[in-house]
């Protein structure tokens, strides 16, 4: 039975019901000595509690999209420590047409009925896929986004600008495409001639569950920048078309710091980003450990705020969003304090959420707009 989807909810409901009946059916009715009787209520109220929590904590799960499969959950998930020397590709190139899974995962099961076949050249298509990088050895699925035009014949020859779409830390991949709805909202700024065609390649910047690796290349651990900035964008334009570089980066909370990450470390491939109520330093708590073996220049260089008040800024762009309504308070003077830092060749643009806390409807209402300043930059 799948972590997510309706199947766990209606068997931890039915659980919970039925523990509930129980215990009020069975309370008057339990035999034996007075310890034996105390002891069986407890057993029946705990039993109730239990099933109540799990169904709540099921039910929160689902609609956040923390963990997507039970090997995530408890932390057995082999696709982020397996070592796979092999070629930066999925199954094999595809300039034709759309990509193929080259594995099946279970929380992205049934994300390619976004649209039909007869729909792909008006709605374009969301396609599950497994990205396997040759100088990380990291492999992480994906969700990818082929906008109408890759499958029009006035596109046939054209190579699309790529866009790492990430999430936050845990997040799950399937949450970008059914609670942000990236593929839904380029479409209408498409449609409505706001934005440039672009394909979404849509992950988790984690690569090693269930460790929050803050796309990091750890000492003696996983090289999830090398995998995001060098083997994604080098698998995806093998694979389909693809422009190998000027490529955009965009998410949210660690997603967006990630953004920002690429577009600071891997100019050459990544020109601009999209940072929704990202962070601008580096962080360490119990969920990431230590991520720079103990070395200080190796967090600097993992610092954006360090970056840009030590080193050239290089050509890029960046948007930057945050709210007012930020449960820490401190998200909108840390993002002030990181646009005062840039300066030229970088640009930024940034956009304030009136009331808008760290929450998908938050980065919501920005994301169209965030959208069309990649489109703009990318497009150049």
């Amino acid at each position: 039975m799948p972590l997510l989807g309706w199947p766990l909810l209606v068997t931890l409901g039915v659980a919970t019901l039925g523990c509930t009946s129980l215990t009020l059916l069975l309370w008057s009715r339990v035999h034996g000595p007075r310890t034996a009787q105390v002891g069986q209520r407890i057993g029946l109220v705990v039993a109730g509690q239990l099933a109540a929590v799990l169904f709540v904590a099921a039910a929160l799960n689902d609609y956040g999209y923390f963990y997507g499969s039970w090997s995530e959950l408890l932390g057995t998930s082999l696709s982020g420590s397996a070592v796979v020397h092999a070629a930066a590709t999925h199954v094999g190139r595809h300039h034709g047409g759309p990509p193929r899974a080259a594995s099946f995962d279970p929380s992205l099961a049934g994300i390619d009925s976004w649209s039909t076949p007869a729909q792909w050249s008006t709605r374009g298509r969301v396609e599950a896929l497994t990205v396997v990088g040759a100088h990380s050895g990291l492999s992480e699925a994906a969700a990818v986004y082929l906008p109408p035009q890759y499958f029009q014949k006035a596109y046939l020859r054209k190579r699309f600008p790529g866009v790492e779409v990430m999430t936050g830390y845990p997040g799950a991949t399937r949450e970008l495409v059914s609670r942000m709805q990236y593929p839904q909202v380029l479409l209408s700024q498409l449609d409505a001639h706001l934005a440039k065609p672009m394909v979404l390649v849509m992950l988790r910047p984690t690569a090693a569950p269930p460790r929050d690796t803050e796309c990091t290349d750890v000492p003696a651990g996983p090289q999830v920048l090398t995998f995001l900035g060098e083997d994604v964008p080098r698998a995806i334009s093998q694979d389909l078309r693809v422009s190998p570089v000027g490529w955009g980066a965009m998410g949210d909370s660690t997603g967006g710091y990630c953004a920002a990450k690429l577009v600071l470390t891997h100019s050459s491939v990544f020109t601009s980003g999209a940072s929704l109520s990202g962070y601008y330093h580096t962080l360490e708590d119990d969920t990431t450990g230590d991520l720079w073996g103990g070395s200080a220049v190796l967090r600097d260089l993992n610092d954006p705020e360090w970056l840009l008040r030590h080193q050239p800024a290089p050509p890029v762009s960046l948007f930057a969003s945050i709210g007012t309504g930020e449960v820490s308070g401190t998200g909108l003077r840390d993002t002030r304090r990181f646009v005062a830092l840039v300066h030229a060749p970088m640009s930024v643009t940034t956009e304030v959420v009136p009331d808008g806390g760290h929450n998908f409807r938050a980065w919501s209402a920005v994301l169209p707009r965030a959208l069309d300043f990649l489109s703009a930059h990318l497009s150049r």
